[in-house]
C-alpha cells in the first residue's frame, strides 16, 4: 500500500496527537511513503511555529523535523505536478499546497493521511483514497 502523508497528517504522529496510533498502523503497512517535496518547508514552518510558541525546544524541533522526513521514502519533484495541483486548486476552489498531496495520491493510487478536514472531503468528492 502506497501512503502520501500531508503535514498535518505526520504532526499527529510526530506530536502523539489524537490520531497517532491510527495513522502509524496505516504507516506500518505501507509499502511506501511518498509526498511532493513542498512537504520540508511546510514541515520546518510547522515545527517552528511550535518552537516560536514555545512548546518545543531547537533541540525538539531538529529532531522531530528530521523524523519526519525519515519516515518518507519518495519526494516527488513539484515541477512534475504544479500544473495538475493548480488545476485542482482552481476546480476545488483550495490550496495549491494541499492539491500537490492530493495530486501524489492521485496519480500513485495512494491512500492519503490527513488530519485536515476540507482537504479529506475533497479528496472523497475526487475518489481519492483518504484516511481522516
Amino acid at each position: 500500500m502506497i501512503v502520501v502523508i500531508d503535514v498535518s497528517g505526520i504532526i499527529e504522529i510526530l506530536l502523539h496527537k489524537e490520531k497517532d496510533k491510527k495513522f502509524k498502523n496505516i504507516l506500518n503497512e505501507s509499502t511506501q511513503v511518498i509526498v511532493p517535496d513542498l512537504y520540508v518547508s511546510e514541515l520546518t514552518n510547522t515545527i517552528w511555529k511550535y518552537f516560536t510558541a514555545r512548546k518545543l525546544t531547537e533541540n525538539e524541533s531538529i529532531q522531530y523535523i528530521q523524523d519526519g522526513i525519515n519516515l518518507v521514502t519518495k519526494f516527488i519533484d513539484s515541477k512534475e505536478i504544479w500544473q495538475e495541483a493548480l488545476t485542482e486548486g482552481i476546480n476545488n476552489k483550495h490550496s495549491i499546497y494541499d492539491m500537490f498531496y492530493m495530486v501524489t495520491a492521485r496519480r500513485n493510487s495512494g491512500i492519503l493521511l490527513t488530519n485536515d478536514s476540507v482537504l479529506a472531503e475533497i479528496c472523497k468528492k475526487n475518489h481519492i483514497q483518504v484516511c481522516f
